[in-house]
């Protein structure tokens, strides 16, 4: 195994460009030599005063000492020919993302280095294990998945494949911890942890869309504001570009062999024709100035209160909120002729709920409890809902100053229906053994920036009420796109957390 503590560890970085220059800055951070090697002339210099420049502005905003960066700049050594890398003890690629290349590489670094060096892949699509195939010694061959910006982004995917021996990952692991990185250990799969499980945030997203829940700005505004996310799953695809989007979409639909869960969308390949491709054109769903996407207005609060409402008996979180707010709520196992009826349900529309309680449809609409009502509260609305009795409802519920969302009939409102399909995907992942459950987690929460890693988010907002919420979205659409995980049927009947392994108790 490799000592990755030795003073004298050299690593080897071939391709320069932007997740090369990244990997070469963060290993020299790490108090390592680092020869850098690119077949185009000069670009292995040039990636040297690159992050020369950039970490002099380190330096300006007082992060790093002029000494520190400039040994850290000493260690990262340009060389000419693949032959120069014979000394590392690991070398890792940052070349194009095609598996022939990839190919020709290992086979030329296994005639230069040492049997014990470790190669490894910055591949973040291909299959670890089709690039060890065809090397001499497939057992040393790993995945090391960085993420752009490397120095800002602090994880580090390290990837099995079938042939790896173990030592290799225990020493990429112990490798990435020197220069401060987070490794989380996973299975040669398609997308590993952190593209496998961004399948569930946008495609969802996508998929109310298309149904005409509500426009795109009402899914980003409820899934910031209600559910915590740091960046809505349309202004996600403006900054990625919807063109690599939709390439990832369909290269893990495609992988999966149409797994439903991860089917992309058609509403994407229309926009990446038409030049929508987000922030690098100007416009993708939303428009672009210099200051930044252009700011959509919210529609107003109504003037409009009901005269009195009815609440199902279900719903004593939304009763409360109701008496908060000043309403007259009845009391009564039946509405009164002219009350507003009002439900909380978890994966159901409100015309089903409409029609379970015998309410009139017309004087029904559903508010979203499962994210409680602080940030931001969204209600629902059946297909015949009076005009009078939604904009009384939604005056009331905006009535104190929290910004409201109305959206059509959508079994599992928006935010319900989404972090319910991460959370699916994640028990998913978890019951492949792609990765531990506490790695998944830490993988998506550093990679992914959600607001909780997946099977978190899923104890947080309770196993049972997750599991309701798929059955119902399953029921009501027939989609094997909504079956819940067994991961998470298991432990919800256990009543124990997503987040706990597999015979933790045996």
């Amino acid at each position: 195994m490799l000592d990755t503590s030795r003073n004298d560890l050299i690593a080897g970085v071939v391709g320069s460009g932007t997740m090369g220059r990244g990997i070469v800055q963060v290993l020299a951070q790490g108090a390592m030599q680092v020869k850098v090697f690119d077949t185009k002339a000069g670009a292995a210099q040039a990636a040297r005063d690159s992050i020369a420049q950039a970490l002099a502005k380190q330096v300006e905003k007082n992060r790093l000492t002029s000494a520190e960066a400039d040994a850290i700049v000493a260690r990262i050594e340009p060389v000419n020919s693949l032959k120069d890398l014979a000394p590392c003890h690991v070398v890792v690629e940052a070349v194009f993302e095609r598996l022939d290349i990839k190919h020709e590489l290992f086979k030329a670094l296994e005639d230069i280095v040492s049997d014990t060096c470790i190669l490894a892949s910055n591949t973040s699509s291909l299959s670890v294990t089709a690039m060890a195939a065809v090397c001499r010694k497939p057992g040393r061959v790993g995945g090391y998945h960085f993420f752009n910006p490397v120095p800002v982004m602090k994880i580090v995917e390290v990837i099995d494949g079938v042939l790896t021996e173990p030592w290799v990952g225990e020493a990429l692991i112990a490798l990435t911890k020197r220069y401060g990185h987070t490794p989380v250990l996973c299975k040669d799969t398609p997308g590993f942890i952190i593209n496998h499980q961004g399948r569930a945030y946008v495609p969802e997203s996508l998929r109310i869309l298309t149904e005409g829940v509500c426009e795109f700005i009402e899914i980003d505004r409820i899934l910031c504001d209600a559910a915590g996310f740091r960046l809505g799953p349309f202004g996600l695809m403006d900054l990625v570009g919807l063109d690599i989007a939709h390439s990832v979409m369909e290269s893990m639909y495609g992988q999966y062999y149409h797994e439903p869960k991860y089917k992309p969308c058609y509403l994407i390949p229309m926009r990446v024709a038409a030049g929508l491709l987000g922030r690098k054109t100007g416009r993708g769903w939303y428009t672009y100035t210099k200051e930044g996407p252009a700011p959509i207005a919210e529609a107003p609060i109504p003037s409009a209160r009901p005269t009195s409402v009815w609440v199902a008996p279900d719903a004593p979180s939304l009763k409360a909120l109701l008496v908060k707010l000043g309403a007259k709520v009845e009391s009564g196992a039946q509405p009164s002729a002219d009350a507003l009826c009002m439900v909380a349900p978890l994966g159901k529309d409100a015309t089903t709920c409409a029609i379970e309680l015998g309410l009139d449809a017309t004087r029904t609409v559903a508010v979203d409890p499962l994210f409680g009502f602080t940030k931001r509260r969204t209600l629902m609305v059946t297909p015949i809902t009076s005009h009078a009795m939604r904009d009384a409802a939604h005056g009331l519920l905006g009535s104190d100053g929290v910004p409201v969302s109305v959206i059509n009939d959508s079994a599992g409102f928006v935010a319900q229906r989404v972090v319910a399909h991460i959370v699916n995907v994640g028990c998913d992942i978890a019951q492949m053994r792609i990765a531990a459950p506490a790695d998944l987690d830490r993988a998506v929460v550093l990679g992914l920036s959600y607001p909780h890693g997946p099977l978190a988010f899923g104890d947080a907002l309770g196993p049972q009420n997750i599991l309701t919420v798929l059955e119902n979205m399953h029921a009501f659409y027939q989609d094997p796109r909504y079956r819940p995980s067994p991961w998470l049927k298991r432990r919800a009947g256990l009543g124990i957390a997503l987040t706990t392994p597999e015979n933790e108790h045996a």
